[in-house]
């Protein structure tokens, strides 16, 4: 096909003012008019800018090709790790819930450790305790009844009887009461 004079100026024009030609399957349909060297080298210039143009179009698109593909496996790579994420997110909560109930458990068994240290401990206070006041009672009352057997003088005696056991009565009551007290704190700081 061969374009009218008018055309081909116009064409020349605006590719030298405005550095814009004809591009696309167009080109492979018009001829210069023989003997038009500069039309000839216009289409020519212009079939090779165009195959230029196409050639690097189609490389970006293969570009956007690969990086959509690489996009797409990344994202799947991406779904992956927050699912093994979650995961291990839920397998954490779960250990850390059981850590909870094992630590409860091991208090609870503590506590009732200590409970028993206690009674145990205070058990064998009051048992010396009374041992001794028994033996201190038996020991003075034997004392005593020695002493009026075989007719000594009692009275010094006797009243060392009668204080002995109102010391030791005193001192038993203190040592249940101190007890008692003790225990009564130890209960009230650990329900605080």
């Amino acid at each position: 096909m061969k374009v009218d004079k008018i055309v081909r100026d116009c064409l020349l024009e605006i590719q030298k003012k405005k550095r814009v030609s004809l591009e696309g399957n167009i080109l492979k349909l018009i001829e210069a008019e023989e003997g038009d060297e500069e039309f000839k080298v216009y289409l020519q210039t212009s079939l090779e800018k165009d195959k230029d143009s196409r050639r690097k179009r189609l490389e970006i698109t293969k570009q956007v090709q690969e990086r959509n593909k690489e996009l797409l496996v990344s994202e799947e790579e991406n779904i992956r790790v927050n699912e093994e994420l979650k995961t291990a997110l839920q397998e954490a909560e779960h250990s850390k819930l059981e850590a909870l109930v094992a630590k409860d458990a091991a208090l609870s068994d503590l506590d009732i450790i200590q409970k028993k240290s206690q009674t145990e401990l205070i058990s064998t206070i009051v048992k010396v305790a009374l041992l001794v006041i028994l033996s201190v009672g038996v020991i003075t009352t034997v004392m005593y009844a020695i002493a009026m057997f075989t007719g000594k003088d009692t009275q010094i005696i006797g009243s060392t009887w009668s204080n002995m056991f109102g010391i030791l009565l005193t001192n038993a009551f203190s040592i249940v009461g101190t007890i008692m007290g003790v225990k009564y704190a130890s209960e009230n700081s650990k329900k605080e």
